[in-house]
């Protein structure tokens, strides 16, 4: 019964559309009407500006980081290694539906990337850094926050599997699924990326000039 409680409050807490009330409070707009639709951080970025898209971001991942620090309120679990890192997968997970599909926007919400991140944040953080370090190096290269996710999402199980070797079976499985997840909620971006439609993030627009300018200055030459 308290599992059962436990996992309803990380759901509500991920329920949170962060995108939806800001849009709302401050803006007087639904995100959701907006861009590609979703309530998530990369969509009020390109809509609504970098403070309010890291802004929403860093909400996002407080409630998947907040959901896995619940499973401390039941000490039973502190005791076996596996056990608590299996309840805090599954709290994570009820987060991260929650932010997909939030009770308290018609269950229209993000795609969870964010919240994702703020989990396994939680529960392993040198995991973590390693799909933040893929992200922002993907980020980096080609300004597509779209294809950073998915990259980092498919990174992630060979994190888990193979460099780390998690042991823990259900730990393995959810990173398996996270990357399943991720590409499927993307598929509407993949098909941008492959026509060549997606947007790109303002960040590095500078650089990206100053190779223009130089590739300008080859051809005249």
């Amino acid at each position: 019964m308290n599992e059962l409680l436990l996992i309803l409050i990380a759901y509500l807490i991920g329920s949170i559309p962060t995108a939806v009330w800001v849009s709302k409070r401050f803006f007087n707009i639904d995100i959701r009407d907006y861009g590609s639709g979703s309530a998530g951080a990369t969509n009020v970025y390109r809509i609504l500006g970098s403070r309010w898209g890291t802004f929403v971001m860093l909400i996002d991942m407080l409630k998947g980081g907040l959901a896995v620090q619940l499973a401390w309120l039941l000490p039973e679990y502190i005791d076996s290694e596996n056990q608590f890192q299996n309840l805090q997968t599954v709290l994570g997970m009820a987060a991260v539906l929650g932010h997909i599909f939030p009770v308290w926007a018609e269950f229209k919400g993000g795609k969870g990337v964010a919240t994702v991140f703020g989990m396994v944040l939680g529960i392993s953080p040198i995991t973590a850094v390693s799909c933040a370090g893929v992200f922002m190096l993907v980020l980096y290269l080609t300004r597509f926050v779209s294809l950073s996710s998915i990259l980092a999402s498919i990174a992630f199980p060979i994190f888990i599997l193979v460099v780390f070797n998690v042991e823990n079976p259900l730990y393995r499985i959810f990173a398996i699924a996270v990357a399943f997840m991720v590409v499927l909620t993307h598929q509407k971006n993949i098909g941008r990326l492959i026509r060549g439609e997606e947007a790109k993030a303002s960040i590095l627009k500078g650089r990206d000039r100053r190779k223009q300018k130089r590739l300008d200055k080859k051809k005249a030459a």
